[in-house]
């Protein structure tokens, strides 16, 4: 009889082990990135301008700053960006920059680098994103040939930015929206948190749907 008791005793005290583990140390939940910035792929255009524009009114606090995206209407070169962020303050943040070079009919990656808050890091972003670029040492396939195409023409200081992440109050949302080289602003809620929302900008030769484009050019 003591020997039929023993091996059920053994696995209570292992399930006890278990559950009192859980208990000490409990599993951290995965980090739950749900926020995003940008059109949906497959969206209509026309929708995204609207859905953006308006998602600048904060009905709770409306001078809090926020992260939101900018998105232009031809790519700018960072001279034109420095020129039209340091009219809007000091105060407000360019935290990334997205640049994507434009070839026609071909799908050039887009290349993100994040910035410090003053102007010479921004000037300095083009040549940070040529060394983002995944270029391979050798090969003729056409991945390498974009991206050294991309990045010879980020070296050279093209107008390859399409887009900006800033943080902003709603007052200076609503300026560069009225730029007249900026195509929409969309802003995320004020508890957003940097480094967990998503972004993807609404590129110029979108304009009906968002969708990629013909990738039958040459490099």
């Amino acid at each position: 009889m003591v020997r039929r008791v023993l091996p059920w005793a053994s696995v209570a005290i292992l399930v006890l082990a278990v559950l009192l583990a859980g208990v000490l140390h409990p599993v951290r939940p995965a980090s739950v990135r749900s926020d995003a910035l940008g059109p949906d792929s497959g969206e209509l255009v026309a929708d995204y301008l609207t859905r953006a524009a308006e998602s600048l009114d904060d009905p709770v606090d409306p001078d809090a700053p926020r992260w939101a995206l900018v998105s232009f209407t031809a790519p700018l070169d960072v001279g034109a960006v420095a020129d039209l962020t340091a009219e809007l303050g000091a105060e407000m943040r360019v935290a990334q920059v997205l640049f994507r070079v434009p070839i026609d009919r071909v799908q050039t990656p887009l290349v993100t680098v994040a910035v410090p808050q003053n102007p010479e890091a921004l000037r300095r972003a083009p040549a940070v994103a040529v060394g983002r670029l995944q270029i391979p040492a050798s090969g003729n396939d056409r991945a390498a040939r974009v991206a050294a195409a991309s990045a010879h023409r980020l070296a050279e200081g093209c107008a390859c930015v399409v887009g900006l992440v800033v943080r902003a109050t709603g007052a200076q949302l609503h300026t560069l929206e009225s730029a007249p080289a900026v195509r929409a602003v969309e802003a995320l809620p004020t508890d957003a948190v940097a480094g967990r929302f998503a972004v993807s900008p609404l590129l110029p030769e979108q304009v009906e749907v968002v969708a990629p484009g013909p990738d039958d050019g040459e490099p």
